[in-house]
């Protein structure tokens, strides 16, 4: 009986056992196969990419339609707490903007500090000088109540507040003067527990910091108003703004049950959602300083991030594989051997990425380094990719130069590594 080489196996190549075809013929065939797979599969995740950034646009879009619609007129009292760690530029500048607030209401600023020697505290004492007719406190927080350091922080801390809404945010928070109006205007309808806004990052001198800041913008961001249509609404929180009514706080767990956790704002509206309340996007956009990180400390960021959102949302951040669009299409390109068809999808969407950049990042964003750094928006895609990939190796992320193990959304000490 004559033995089926690969050249006349037909249908039945991929059926018959290896083994059966001399190793002249395998190397032949194998390199081909893979090729041809490799080139259908990048095909397919170019194409889903396409569909990604168009299924974003809309999304962008609809939020800019809402965000036009009148405010509620709602301003009751709001303590807005912070924990401190460190002074880092500009963020008395950031400390100053929430002075300068167009509110009705009253407001009061509690800020939070392990220790009357870290250098914040000068910072927020030269605060109360210079904004005298604000109510500003300093709070010592020396209590150490879970592994989440800055959640201890704000344990304590809320045990100061005067008001029955408390509003979180982080400490490099810049704010516009309408921000308290604009956030508190959302938690109107009592069926509204938590409220959030999106956030732009200003880089910082390298490249990296560049990078990052230009990530927010162009795909963090347009993640969010994309969960936001798809999902009918947001189910969690950013930790650029989180703020709740203290009665859906307490129901939701409060912020002891955030103790050990490193996503707490993610996690403070996700509980907040389980405990049967809405969780509203706010109109108003703020602005984070983004550190002139070193690579290093660039990677063990970006990992952080990775590993939090594969923790908390495990099926997301698989999903996350169609947002590489011009990754895959730059791929296509190499895998089909410069082909016409891959050379469109590859100008498809890189037409589309950067119409969404410029949606998100220039129109909803009102972020002014994103036409400048539009240039590196190709370097940054192919580099989120890897730390993509990268998230799936581990559970081990760097944090205030700590390492921890992440398991379940909580914090355990990992060993030296």
């Amino acid at each position: 009986m004559r033995r089926m080489d690969a050249f006349d196996a037909g249908p039945y190549l991929f059926t018959v056992p290896f083994f059966l075809f001399p190793s002249s013929t395998l190397a032949l065939v194998m390199p081909h196969a893979l090729a041809f797979a490799v080139e259908m599969a990048t095909t397919v995740l170019t194409v889903a990419g396409l569909g990604y950034f168009l299924a974003a646009l809309v999304a962008a879009r609809v939020y800019l339609v809402r965000r036009r619609a009148r405010l509620a007129a709602f301003a009751p009292g709001v303590s807005v707490l912070k924990s401190l760690k460190g002074l880092d530029p500009g963020m008395l500048d950031a400390f100053r903007s929430h002075c300068r607030q167009n509110y009705a209401g009253e407001y009061e600023l509690l800020f939070g500090v392990a220790s009357l020697s870290d250098p914040a505290a000068a910072a927020v004492e030269q605060l109360q000088a210079e904004f005298p007719e604000r109510a500003i406190r300093l709070v010592e927080c020396p209590e150490r109540l879970g592994t989440n350091g800055k959640v201890s922080t704000l344990m304590q801390l809320e045990a100061h507040a005067s008001y029955d809404f408390l509003l979180i945010n982080d400490s490099d928070i810049t704010v516009e003067p309408r921000y308290l109006e604009r956030v508190m205007a959302c938690l109107e309808p009592a069926q509204v527990g938590l409220a959030t806004a999106l956030y732009r990052g200003r880089a910082h001198g390298t490249l990296a910091s560049r990078l990052e800041a230009l990530g927010i913008a162009t795909d963090f961001q347009a993640g969010v108003l994309l969960s936001k249509t798809i999902e009918g609404g947001l189910h969690y929180g950013l930790g650029s703004t989180l703020a709740v009514r203290r009665e859906a706080l307490e129901k939701a767990g409060g912020l002891r049950a955030l103790a050990d956790h490193l996503a707490d704002d993610y996690e403070m509206g996700a509980s907040v959602a389980r405990a049967g309340y809405c969780v509203e996007l706010s109109s108003t956009v703020v602005e984070t300083s983004v550190p002139a990180y070193g690579w290093r400390g660039f990677v063990d960021h970006q990992l952080r991030w990775m590993r939090t959102v594969r923790d908390a949302r495990p099926a997301g951040y698989a999903g996350l594989i169609f947002t590489h669009g011009l990754g895959w299409a730059l791929l296509n390109v190499v895998a089909s051997g410069l082909s016409p068809v891959s050379l469109w999808l590859l100008a498809m969407s890189f037409f589309l990425r950067m119409a969404l950049a410029m949606t998100v990042g220039a129109e909803v964003l009102g972020d002014h380094q994103v036409l400048g750094f539009l240039w590196l928006l190709p370097l940054r895609d192919v580099v989120a990719m890897g730390l993509w990939v990268a998230g799936f190796a581990g559970d081990t992320i760097v944090w205030r130069g700590e390492r921890f193990v992440l398991k379940n959304g909580r914090l355990t000490k990992a060993g030296p590594g």
